[in-house]
């Protein structure tokens, strides 16, 4: 079993990598949640098993236009069925720690009601159905600057307020436009 781990963190790896230059930039990166203390550690982590199981996946893709208009796709499947997640693109790398992904990504930064909004931010709630499955896009006419986004942040609860119960360390990227 540990070939297929280690195969699938390749695939994603290699899906991750993405393209950029003159015609903006892709990429698409996927993973399975394990707990911070798994012995195969993942870029997926899970804070709170009841909510994101181990094993359950996620699938994050951005595509920045040469214009720097960004779209973040997120898929996931295998978590609580009915619940209602909030997502958001944060700031900084996964750690076993929930609060080391840092706050929100934000397009112009501040604390008021005129900085923390679903225009200023990557939002990404979505309800997950049935059998656990979930979908969520969002569109800015602004990219990320280079180095600034780094992870998605599962909370349990939409909006902006909750806790963390997972989170995905996603190599977003940037176009010279977006900088």
């Amino acid at each position: 079993m540990v070939a297929g781990i280690c195969a699938g963190a390749v695939a994603a790896a290699v899906l991750a990598a993405g393209t950029g230059g003159a015609h903006g930039y892709w990429m698409r990166t996927d993973a399975r949640f394990a707990p911070p203390s798994a012995l195969v550690p993942s870029a997926a982590v899970t804070y709170d098993m009841a909510l994101v199981p181990a094993a359950a996946w996620i699938e994050v893709s951005q595509r920045t236009e040469e214009s720097g208009a960004t779209t973040v796709k997120l898929r996931v499947d295998g978590l609580k069925p009915g619940h209602e997640y909030g997502v958001h693109v944060h700031q900084k790398p996964c750690a076993a720690d929930p609060a080391a992904a840092g706050g929100h990504y934000q397009h112009e930064k501040g604390t008021d009601e005129a900085h923390v909004n679903a225009a200023n931010e990557v939002w990404l709630d979505f309800t997950a159905d049935d059998h656990g499955a979930g979908a969520a896009s969002a569109r800015h006419d602004w990219g990320f600057r280079q180095g600034e986004a780094s992870s998605v942040v599962i909370h349990d609860m939409p909006g902006t307020h909750g806790t963390r119960v997972a989170c995905f360390t996603v190599p977003f990227g940037w176009t010279a436009g977006t900088s």
